[in-house]
């Protein structure tokens, strides 16, 4: 990531160590949801929560690179477009893993709006906009399961009328028979890009600690500069190679 005519190491590496841990994330539900081990604690509250923090941090990073593209309109095109790839792909190999709306999804819309309203984004007040959008995040955090609020402390249940049609799923209104294997809808995760994007305006400006532009561990920021083609052949490599061995142990 380029600020001027050097590179933002830190944010390469926090952005390799995310799709890493994605990886990692995707091998385990794998061998839980398609391989059949017994593994209750995968589903269990404190591992959803690990997931959606390594999850927001990767979408607050994207945020950040936000500042440092040159088209956006074009960059979230291709990325919705490689997110219906992935959705075709997931129904036609295993249609009880279809992703209606994922991350690449939720990427592509995010940056693609980010790029119609970056005119509008850029008067407004940063500190402002930041603490907003966090509030925003945390209370929209439920929406997608029907409520408002603080999770776990203050749930305040949404009209159902909401989650009526059928096509409201990218918005974070999924009706009652929505399923989707990857599921990151604009509402909350679009708080958090924007979040991230207006972090970036302070990265840019060079107005983080002189260590945040050094590099640290080069193959995760290696990693880091190449994590959408990581993201489109983990999935496939990860399959293939779990699904040898499980056939070499016989599961």
């Amino acid at each position: 990531m380029q600020a001027g005519a050097k590179r933002v190491h830190a944010i390469d590496e926090i952005r390799g160590l995310s799709i890493l841990l994605m990886v990692l994330y995707h091998a385990v539900y794998d061998i839980v949801y398609i391989f059949g081990v017994d593994f209750p604690f995968f589903s269990s509250p404190f591992m959803n929560a690990l997931r959606d923090i390594f999850a927001g941090l990767f979408i607050v990073i994207s945020g950040v690179a936000c500042r440092y593209s040159r088209n956006n309109l074009k960059r979230g095109f291709i990325c919705f477009l490689l997110g219906i790839v992935v959705s075709i792909v997931s129904y036609l190999v295993s249609p009880s893993q279809f992703i209606a709306f994922g991350i690449l999804h939720f990427l592509g819309c995010a940056m693609m709006l980010f790029a119609l309203l970056q005119p509008l984004l850029d008067r407004l007040p940063r500190v402002f906009m930041m603490i907003l959008l966090a509030i925003l995040f945390v209370v929209g955090y439920g929406v997608p399961n029907w409520y408002i609020g603080i999770p776990g402390l203050l749930e305040i249940p949404l009209p159902s009328w909401l989650f009526s049609w059928r096509y409201g799923f990218p918005f974070g209104f999924p009706n009652g028979g929505f399923f989707s294997a990857d599921y990151f809808p604009l509402i909350p995760w679009f708080f958090l890009f924007l979040l991230g994007s207006y972090v970036g305006t302070y990265i840019k400006e060079e107005r983080f600690p002189k260590w945040f532009y050094a590099s640290h561990v080069p193959f995760l920021g290696v990693v880091g500069r190449h994590t959408i083609w990581i993201y489109l052949a983990h999935q496939p490599v990860v399959y293939g190679i779990l699904w040898v061995f499980f056939s070499l142990i016989g599961q």
